[in-house]
Formats: structure tokens, C-alpha cells, sequence
């Protein structure tokens, strides 16, 4: 069965090809700065390895290439119609979809619905599914919803302290994102464990970030809340913050909601403490003296300890400490920071395993450690077309 996965950004389109359920990668690749005349398209199977930058105007534009390349240029698949089944990646769900869910009309409606609650994202992820709803027509079109695996997070941890009618008339409440990452990473480091009664802190650290509480492989308690914005520091997201600086903008500044929620988002994080969103060009000013760029990354693994103390204590323990993504997988300067004066926690890192590289789940705490802090490459891709594919078996 082939299982084409895509993950449909503002300005992006990501995808990989699966032969399933052997989760055989037949090819990846993405469309970046979509909308300009520079646009970037990489595609990449066992045997090459292609890179072109051309116009490539929107969505539709990106994905008819996508298609082209597997039909007629590389020859992987005979047909549109030889892809069986299309995996989306849906950001907000809200409170209507805790399961992978065959997209109808009505499923596309809802999503629609639920742009005002992220609208960076849900408004692409649904040009994506209408996009490729059009390519592949005889395919089943799949959502997989990054709230999906916070649904099990118990009630007294998603309200907030507001008056009931808003929490319900209005279904404000923490909802949480990046669960296809945490769900994917937290089964495995269960399996690694090989203890089904696991107590487990995952941290998806990327240009965005995000920390989930574990417990035996449900998601009890997680950073990201009403929207992709709360918790820890991220690329251009400022995390937390005092709700009443809102106000203070507004009355003080006199900055619009708009401007105001512009600021939050996209120049806040490590690009408005810093100048840079890039971890590696922040840590490579900081290792050259730049005393901005060092207090943010003192500021980042500060805000991530305070998080992982505060879900030991929910949790009452702790087995395994996870990192993941892109600066959670590479960063050991981030790792270091995080894990030092821990251990009284039971978490113990280990220098020079913390320096090392893999593809693969490896330890990097001390042999005395007792709680196991693991490095996991996540793979959303390859969740999402699992859990795509489950749906019809």
C-alpha cells in the first residue's frame, strides 16, 4: 500500500512517499518559500537526489510538481491513482477530533472552523487536503491532528481559571500540538524501556518547541496551550508571558491586537531576544562572545528545567527525560544546558556520550543515573501514514 504523507505550511509543503507497511521510504522531499519566484524543491529517493529553485506560485503549483517528479520523472509510481491513501498533517483539531479521521466535507468544515484558533496553520493544512483532494482523486484523504494525543489530558490540568460560560460557549481551554512527534517518541523510548508503566517527560525542541508529560504513554500535561504560543521560549514565539503585558501594549503603545499578536509570534523567541531564529547561528555567537546570545540560551534551558521539575512532581517520578526535533537531536550544547544540576532529580548527563551523533534512540546519561535521558529521532512522517494506514485495517 502506498501512503503519500504531506505536511502543508504557510509557505511549505513537506512529504514523504511510503510503501507501507513495510515503512519503506520511497521518497521525500519539500517545496519551500512558496508564493515566490525563488521557491525551492528538493526531491530525494535511494538513488538521487534533486534540488531546483524556480516560481512556484502557490500550493497547488507546489503539489502538481511533487506529482509530476513521482509519475513521469522518476517513474515511482504508474499513476495518481497508485497512491492509495493521502496523510495530512492538521494542526488544530480542537475538542471535535481525537482520533486520525477520513476527511469528508464535513470533517473539512470543521477544520475550516478551527483556522481562528491557528491560524497560521489550519488554513494551509486545508489548501493542502483541497490541493491534493484534486491530484489524487481515487486516494482516501486521511487527518491526523496534532491535539489528538492531548486529549487524555484530564480536565482539572486543560481548563484555565476563567468563568465557565467562556470555557464553554467558546471552548477555550489547553489543547496542545506537536502530539504526532510526542506520540511517536514516547512509544518508543516505552518500548526501549520495555516498561509499560513508564513515567516519561518528552521535549520537542525545533524552531518550535514544546514539553509533554508522559504517563504510562498518555499524555497527562503539556506546555502548548490555547494556541502554539505558551511554554517555552521558541524561534520567534515568545513562550509565556504575563497576560497583562497585552494590555500594556495596548494602552501604553497603543499597538493593535494585530501588531500585538504579530509581535508574539513572529519577532518574538530567540529572534527577538537575539537577532538570529537559527540555534546555530546562536550558538555560534555566543561561543564568540555575544553576551545577547548567551543569556537567550541561558534564558531557553531555564524555561525548559522549570517545566521539567514542575512534571516530575505531577508525574512522581521520572524513568526517561526524551529530546527530539531538529535542536533537541543536534544541539548538545542544549542538552548540556538543560540536564545540568538535575541530580537530584535522578538525571545525570554523560559529556561524552552527549557529543555524540546518530539516526538512531541512544542514552546519554551516566551508568549511575536513574533516570534514563534518551535522544530520539522523531519521524511525524512515518506516524501519520501508520496511523493513516490503521484506519482502514
Amino acid at each position: 500500500m502506498k501512503v503519500l504523507v504531506l505536511n502543508s505550511g504557510s509557505s511549505s509543503l513537506k512529504f514523504q512517499l511510503f510503501e507501507m507497511p513495510y515503512a519503506n521510504i520511497m521518497s521525500s522531499g519539500m517545496v519551500e518559500r512558496i508564493g515566490f519566484e525563488d521557491a525551492k524543491f528538493i526531491f530525494k529517493t535511494r538513488k538521487e537526489t534533486i534540488e531546483t529553485v524556480q516560481s512556484i506560485p502557490d500550493h497547488k503549483s507546489g503539489l502538481e510538481l511533487v506529482a509530476h517528479q513521482l509519475l513521469d520523472a522518476s517513474g515511482l509510481i504508474a499513476s495518481a491513482n497508485a497512491i492509495d491513501i493521502v496523510g495530512h498533517r492538521v494542526v488544530h483539531g480542537g475538542k471535535h477530533f481525537s482520533d486520525t479521521t477520513e476527511i469528508t466535507p464535513a470533517v473539512k468544515a470543521k477544520i475550516k472552523a478551527l483556522s481562528s484558533l491557528a491560524p497560521l496553520h489550519n488554513p494551509a493544512n486545508l489548501e493542502g487536503i483541497e490541493v491534493a483532494e484534486s491530484i489524487f482523486p481515487e486516494a482516501r484523504q486521511v487527518a491526523v491532528f496534532d491535539t489528538a494525543f492531548h486529549q487524555t489530558i484530564p480536565e482539572y490540568a486543560y481548563k484555565y481559571a476563567i468563568p465557565k460560560r467562556y470555557s464553554e460557549d467558546y471552548n477555550i481551554r489547553m489543547y496542545g500540538f506537536h502530539g504526532t512527534s510526542h506520540k511517536y517518541v514516547s512509544e518508543q523510548a516505552i518500548r526501549y524501556l520495555d516498561k509499560a508503566h513508564s513515567k516519561i517527560i518528552t521535549i520537542h525542541l525545533g524552531n518550535g518547541c514544546s514539553i509533554t508529560a508522559v504517563k504510562e504513554g498518555k499524555s497527562i500535561d503539556h506546555s502548548l496551550g490555547f494556541s502554539p504560543n505558551t511554554g517555552l521560549i521558541m524561534g520567534t514565539r515568545s513562550g509565556d508571558i504575563d497576560a497583562s503585558i497585552i494590555f500594556y501594549l495596548a494602552n501604553k503603545l497603543h499597538l493593535s491586537l494585530s501588531e500585538i499578536s504579530d509581535l508574539l509570534q513572529k519577532k518574538s523567541g530567540m529572534l527577538g531576544l537575539t537577532g538570529y531564529s537559527d540555534l546555530r547561528d546562536i550558538e555560534t555567537q555566543a561561543q564568540n562572545g555575544n553576551k545577547a546570545c548567551q543569556l537567550a540560551l541561558e534564558m531557553n534551558a531555564y524555561r525548559i528545567k522549570k517545566y521539567i521539575g514542575s512534571y516530575v512532581a505531577i508525574l512522581n517520578g521520572l524513568d526517561a527525560l526524551v529530546f527530539t526535533a531538529g535542536i533537541g537531536e543536534n544541539s548538545s550544547l542544549m542538552r548540556q544546558m538543560v540536564c545540568e544540576d538535575l541530580d537530584y532529580l535522578g538525571i545525570a548527563l554523560d559529556e561524552i556520550r552527549n557529543e555524540k551523533r546518530s539516526k538512531h534512540i541512544r542514552e546519554i546519561n551516566t551508568d549511575t543515573s536513574s533516570a534514563k535521558i534518551l535522544v530520539i529521532p522523531t519521524n511525524e512522517e512515518l506516524e501519520i501514514a501508520k496511523q493513516a494506514m490503521a484506519l482502514y485495517q
